[in-house]
Order: C-alpha cells, then structure tokens, then sequence
C-alpha cells in the first residue's frame, strides 16, 4: 500500500469513526501485524480505548485478528488492509444502486447493514420495518415479512452473504475485542468468504419473526430506552441466532462492471446493442467466474430466447447486430464457435482495458490539450515511434511535438526507451522511441486518484469545521421548527423562529452547501474513475498469474 492510500483510508476512518480509531487503523496499516500490547504502547492511548477501537474495525471487516506468529499461546495478532477501508468511499453507490434494483427496502437493508458492519437477519429485518413506518401516513405500518422478503431478494442475488464462521482465531484470552466481534473474519488474511469455502453463504435460515415495524413514541423517550434495555436482558428467539450477514462488496462490483460495459457499447454503437451485450451479462452472471476474463460462450438461438420481449428483434436483425459488435474495434463480444447459429462470449478484461485506456486518453486531454491527446493515441496503437516519426504521424510541427512529448515524459505518462546499435550507448548509434505503458500509467493515475478524493475530503472537513457555528444554530432552528409543527404551531410562530437567522447568515448557509454539495459530487465522480481503474489492474493481475 502507498501513503496516498494510507492517507486516504486514515480520512475516510477519522470521518465514519472518529480520530480514535483512525489512530490504531492507521498505526496497524503503517507498521502490519501487531499485537495488543504493541498497538497501545505506539499510539500512546489506553487499553480499553485501544480495544474498542479494535472492535469498531473487526465488526466492519476492516481488521483481521490470527494466532501469534511464535505459536501456540502467543498473543493474538491484528492486522488491517486498505482494501476493505477504501470501500467507505463507495458506500453511497452501494445504496444508491439497491434503491434502484430493490426500491426503498433494499436501500435501507443495506444502509443499515454498511452503517452496522454485519446483523442477524431479525434485527436487520425489524430496524428496517421500524423505520419504514416511521415515515408512512399515521395508522399505516410495514410488515415484517415484505422486509424478509426483500432480505431474501438480496442473497438469492449474492448481494448479502453470510459472515464466516469464526475458526482460528488464537485463545480466548483478554487480548480478543469483545463479545460483539463474534462473526468476525477468518482469521488467515484471505479473500472474502465464497459458496465454496464456505457451503451455506447464501443460504437464508428459516426465522419465525411475525408482525408489524413499530414507531418510536418521542414523548415517552425514557421509556422506551428501559424497553430496549429489557429487550437486550430477555432477547426473542427467531431461529436465526448466531447467523451474521455482511454486504458482498464484490458482487456489486461485478454490477458496477457491467453497467460500465453496457454503457460504453449503447455510447459506441447503440441501445439496441447495449440491451444485447446486458442480456449476455446476465445469462452468464451464475456460470462466469468473477476472475474469468471473457463469460461462458452463449448461443445465438440462447440469446434470442432471453431478450426482452419489449424489444421485439427479429432473428436476421440479431445476427446483424452480433457481426458488428464482433466486427468492432473495442472487441467488447467476441466470436467463439459456430454451433448454435454462433458462440459469442463478452470480453470481460479486453472491455475494462478499452476503458481504462479511454479514461487515460479523457485525462491527457483535460490536462494537456488535443494535440497532446493525439500523440497520446498514437504512441498507444503503435506502440514504439521515434521523434520524428510521432511528428509526422501526427502532423504536428517539429517544435511543438518535443515540447508536447517532454511534457508528457515528465509527468511519467510517455516512456523513453532506449536501444543501442553498439554496447557503448553512444548518442549517435541509438534509437530513442517513445512508448506507452498502460498499466504502469494506469496505476499511477489512480494513486493521484486517491490523492485527489483525499483533497477533497479535507477540503470539505476545513469547510465544514470553519462554518461550524452556523451549522450547529441552523440544525437547532430546524428542530424546534420540527417541533413546533408537530405540536401545530401557529404561523407566526414558525416564521418568528425562522428570522432567528438573519439575511447574510442565510446567504452563507446556502452557499456552503452548494459548495459542500460540489465537493461531495466531485467524490463520487473520482471514486467512479477509482473503480474502473481498480478493475482494470486486478484484471491484468489475473489473466497474467
């Protein structure tokens, strides 16, 4: 891990929980695996601090925990990754993205599930239910079951999973974080739990949990906190106890992935043939490997049978469609037999290359201009080219070409390579050719992503921090104006506590904001370029190991 990552998992960890637990996170990202007794003595903060920080991070899968190297009995060891931190960054696209496929339920399943690391079905079900009926009309409530339901949509579809159990995890000794860490992560550092490591990861468990959500009364506050309290002494039996759920980061990347995919062909070519390439995608969603770097091959007469039936396309007009996309320069489908009327496959890594090198030529643009873009392009489809030749390849005057391809060299996104007619090197006996190294240049795009999104994350807390007493009297002015419509205010009420805030201060308020709004979408934006990039070197990764 870089310290661009470092920096950013360190902001993203102080933002969700606090400057505590960014200290031990980044003390163990820093330095690797240590023990409890090592973590205290370096971030100088006391033991039970140290041990619910600790628990923060193992509840959200962002620290492991082993046996100690020196064997039996030796202290437990704790580890973190960047990898699994770096994933806060896109906890928005996740909720946004199960809104959209699941509605309403789905997005709080999985907000709740983000926001609480991993839950047991019941409680996820019942939280979700109460706070669905918390915003419907008075005397209206939402069943438990339609919330299950919609728990289960989201396993059927590998969007949750179950949390592994736990195996290995050293002695039971004082050095473990507490009680709440049960489900944790198995204790060797491996990737996530999969249906073959692990049988029942998709499997939903039966659960007895009847009724209806129910509101919280805020006048009995008091009260319902001895109910909570009561409920946490005596706790229901639903038949799922023990059984933890965590969000499959993984698969809605493979969602993610494939939107990207289908987007770039309805932009390249048309709708028609994006809706082709997405019928592909999900005939093959079940059979494809996530590491796999093309789908299982489907036939013509397979994919005519699975369109959708709005679109009504006749079976020549298909097979037009299938030649050109095989036809295509970007190679998203590729032809993989005859039978069956043709075998076609999606090429998964070829398609992320394509646009990971299309988010590399949109920067070199954005930064340097046109003609540098062109250069840029050329030197990417002819590999190798000398001075001269990149000069009159792109038809740009002598001087302004060096100037162009310098400034390209220095900002390492052209590499110079040097081939010797002789052993001494010499000038005059060299060839000096340019070339471009996509993934090198890939990877150092997305350090200076991860640099940027931690800009913009600082900017916003300076922001936020410096405006700080306006934000406060403006979030109590919205409570009591809250307050005073539930108990039916009169008008003049509500408009003598809304001139609490003058004219100026209102104006300041709405334009932090739009600025905070601003930077916020500039995040997601990046975190967009992050993925694709991120996608792009884990593919390489495996289709070359």
């Amino acid at each position: 891990m870089t310290a661009q990552e470092v920096r950013l998992c360190g902001l993203l960890l102080r933002e969700h929980f606090g400057e505590v637990v960014e200290k031990v996170g980044t003390q163990l990202l820093r330095s690797g695996a240590q023990n409890l007794r090592t973590i205290i003595h370096e971030t100088g903060l006391s033991v039970d601090l140290v041990k619910k920080s600790l628990m923060v991070l193992v509840q959200h899968g962002a620290c492991l925990f082993s046996s100690g190297r020196k064997g039996p009995g030796s202290p437990t060891e704790y580890r973190s990754g960047c990898d699994r931190i770096l994933r806060i960054l896109r906890y928005p696209r996740y909720i946004y993205t199960a809104k959209t496929l699941y509605g309403d339920t789905g997005e709080l399943i999985i907000e709740e599930l983000l926001q609480r690391g991993h839950m047991t079905m019941s409680g996820t079900v019942k939280t979700v239910a109460d706070r669905l009926t918390q915003n419907m009309e008075e005397g209206r409530s939402m069943d438990y079951s339609e919330v299950s339901s919609a728990f289960s949509k989201l396993v059927e579809t590998h969007f949750l999973q179950r949390c592994p159990p736990l195996a290995g995890a050293g002695t039971a000794d004082s050095t473990n974080p507490a009680p709440g860490a049960t489900p944790a992560t198995p204790s060797t550092p491996s990737a996530p739990p999969t249906p073959e490591s692990f049988p029942d990861c998709y499997k939903v468990p039966h659960m007895t949990l009847v009724g209806r959500g129910k509101r919280q009364l805020t006048a009995e506050d008091g009260e319902d906190q001895r109910n909570a309290k009561r409920q946490k002494m005596d706790p229901e039996a639903h038949g799922d106890e023990g059984i933890y759920w965590q969000v499959n980061f993984e698969r809605f990347h493979l969602h993610f992935r494939d939107q990207a995919i289908i987007s770039a062909v309805a932009n390249k070519l048309d709708q028609t043939s994006s809706e082709i390439v997405r019928t592909m995608l999900r005939m093959s969603e079940v059979t494809t490997s996530p590491a796999a770097t093309c789908t299982k091959p489907l036939s013509a007469n397979e994919i005519f049978r699975s369109l959708p039936a709005s679109y009504n396309i006749p079976r020549p007009i298909l097979d037009q469609y299938l030649t050109l996309l095989v036809d295509d320069p970007m190679e998203f489908v590729g032809k993989a037999g005859e039978s069956g009327g043709g075998m076609y496959v999606v090429n998964l890594h070829r398609a992320l290359a394509n646009l990971a090198r299309a988010t590399l030529e949109s920067v070199v643009q954005e930064r340097f201009g046109s003609r540098s873009a062109r250069i840029f392009r050329l030197l990417l489809r002819k590999r190798h080219l000398e001075q001269k030749q990149v000069e009159d390849f792109a038809m740009i005057p002598a001087k302004e070409a060096k100037d162009m391809l310098y400034t390209l060299l220095s900002q390492n996104l052209v590499q110079l390579q040097e081939i010797p007619k002789t052993p001494d090197y010499a000038p005059s006996r060299t060839f000096y050719l340019y070339t471009v190294n996509q993934l090198p240049t890939a990877r150092m795009l997305l350090q200076n992503c991860y640099k940027t999104v931690a800009n913009l994350i600082e900017r916003r807390l300076f922001e936020s921090k410096e405006s700080k007493r306006l934000l406060e009297k403006s979030q109590r002015i919205e409570a009591i104006l809250a307050s005073l419509q539930a108990s039916g205010a009169e008008p003049e009420q509500l408009t003598e506590v809304e001139e609490m805030i003058t004219a100026p201060e209102k104006q300041q308020l709405d334009g932090l904001r739009l600025h905070i709004n601003k930077l916020d979408s500039a995040e997601n934006q990046v975190d967009e370029t992050i993925f694709l990039l991120e996608s792009y070197v884990n593919s390489t990764a495996t289709s070359t190991s």
